[in-house]
């Protein structure tokens, strides 16, 4: 069982930037998968940025060069740092931890940090 707590959203105006935060506790973070989700009002939850347990990322065609992802195993936490904010990138964020075996998927999440991006 993995407990997920997101931190670090609010409100900041179009072209600024925000850090989310993402505790984990409760199981061994480094052997799983992070991301980083985002549902807006009326529009399915999308991946924004993940980061394996190996490090590797990848990210959404809409954040990339904006958005970093980043995890600090010691700390079991994993990072969204966000630049040149815009207003439609306005949603509920959403820290996810991913784990696949052979017989099982663990998959869980956290309970959301609003961002708001206006002026």
């Amino acid at each position: 069982q993995v407990q997920l707590v997101e931190s670090g959203g609010g409100l900041v105006q179009p072209g600024g930037s925000l850090r989310l935060s993402c505790a984990a506790s409760g199981s061994i973070f480094s052997i799983y998968a992070m991301g980083w989700y985002r549902q807006a009002p009326g529009k399915q939850r999308e991946l924004v940025a993940a980061i394996t347990s190996g490090g590797s990322t990848n990210y959404a065609d809409s954040v990339k060069g904006r958005f970093t992802i980043s995890r600090d195993n010691a700390k079991n936490t994993v990072y969204l740092q966000m630049y040149s904010l815009k207003p439609e990138d306005t949603a509920v964020y959403y820290c996810n931890a991913r784990r696949l075996t052979i017989a099982t998927l663990y998959d869980y999440w956290g309970q959301g940090t609003q961002v708001t991006v206006s002026s």
